[in-house]
């Protein structure tokens, strides 16, 4: 089982993060990092039933919860089975965004890409988004910098056409 976690805690307030994941799937959206990687798309405004991903990651909207939490369903056939979501946690002080992969591989396909290739280019995403997400309310970080594992594997799905 895949249980991979990525989370920032902010200084504002949940609302205010909330509205950025609302905003997620609109292009030229603050949150989402399109400067290199390609865009999350859906099919028609988020909600329960888009249908949509970012390159060869396809995916289903499964539940939405303005402002606090939105649920993706990989589609059938594609390297994971399972859910990947995005929740906005208000503690009263701080906000913290977070985004959930739970999953399994399907097959030894899966499982070698999972851990050798799509792994290391999400954490990378994520991080990135999350790095967006702290610019947006207006404390920038200090930006995430890429392993070099990744940026090969990152090199490398470019030069191939992959996304």
């Amino acid at each position: 089982m895949i249980r991979n976690i990525h989370e920032r805690t902010v200084q504002a307030p949940a609302a205010q993060v909330g509205e950025l994941l609302d905003e997620v799937a609109i292009a030229g959206n603050p949150l989402w990092p399109t400067e290199k990687w390609p865009p999350l798309e859906l099919d028609g405004p988020l909600g329960a039933g888009a249908n949509g991903g970012h390159g060869d990651v396809h995916y289903a909207c499964t539940a939405y919860r303005p402002g606090e939490f939105v649920e993706f369903t990989f589609a059938p056939g594609f390297l994971l089975e399972g859910t990947h979501t995005f929740e906005v946690i208000d503690d009263g002080v701080s906000t913290t965004l977070r985004h959930v992969i739970a999953a399994e591989t399907r097959g030894i396909t899966g499982f070698l890409a999972w851990h050798l290739a799509i792994r290391p280019l999400h954490d990378a995403l994520l991080e990135e988004l999350l790095d967006n997400a702290e610019t947006a309310v207006g404390t920038p970080p200090t930006p995430f910098r890429w392993p070099l594992r990744t940026r090969v594997l990152f090199w490398i799905s470019v030069k191939l056409g992959v996304d």
